[in-house]
């Protein structure tokens, strides 16, 4: 069949799906073609995902959630405490709206948010997670790091998976704001790292 066929054109439309599992726990995901990794879990996330502490009454973000793999497998481990699943896509935060509803969670919200943009001055998490975009900018990223110290609690994480090409300017980073920086994890294209306040 053509990739061009009416038969493909609509196949294109269809949401694609994936199931998956986290520390025994069902996930189904809905997805669509422009949202990042449609097809399968990214790496970076799942190597976040493998290296990870969640405690149950963790309060936790998902700043740039895509279809909301971070958010939606951490908020069936923290049952006890609320997620946020947050992106500057439309289409991204609708997918994770739905794929909350798909998972049967109810200490989940999402919203559209440019970065922490959206989330209000008094909303604090103990647990903030990201598989930072490394094409957004220095810029960006140092508004990423800044706002996560703000709205961490005391001894609260931030936990970031990003490719090797800013791993150093993260670990500046974290230590310039945070005052420590903690590499859990070196893959061969991506680094899982942690920074507490």
């Amino acid at each position: 069949m053509s990739t061009f066929s009416p038969e493909s054109i609509k196949s294109y439309r269809d949401d694609l799906v994936i199931e998956t599992t986290f520390r025994n726990q069902p996930l189904k995901f809905n997805t669509t073609w422009g949202l990042f990794s449609p097809k399968a879990i990214d790496e970076g996330s799942k190597l976040l995902l493998s290296q990870i502490d969640i405690n149950e009454d963790d309060d936790c973000l998902d700043m740039g959630c895509g279809y909301g793999i971070l958010g939606i497998a951490l908020s069936k481990i923290a049952h006890k405490g609320k997620t946020l699943l947050v992106d500057k896509d439309f289409v991204a935060v609708e997918y994770s709206e739905k794929n909350t509803k798909l998972n049967k969670l109810d200490n989940c919200q999402t919203r559209l948010s440019n970065g922490f943009s959206a989330i209000n001055k008094d909303e604090k998490f103990s647990l903030i997670v990201s598989n930072l975009p490394a094409k957004v900018g220095n810029e960006m990223l140092s508004l990423y790091l800044h706002d996560a110290y703000y709205h961490l609690k005391p001894g609260g994480r931030f936990v970031v998976v990003n490719i090797g090409g800013i791993r150093h300017f993260i670990k500046r980073g974290f230590k310039e704001i945070f005052g420590n920086h903690k590499k859990i994890k070196q893959g061969k294209i991506y680094t899982v790292s942690q920074a507490i306040r």
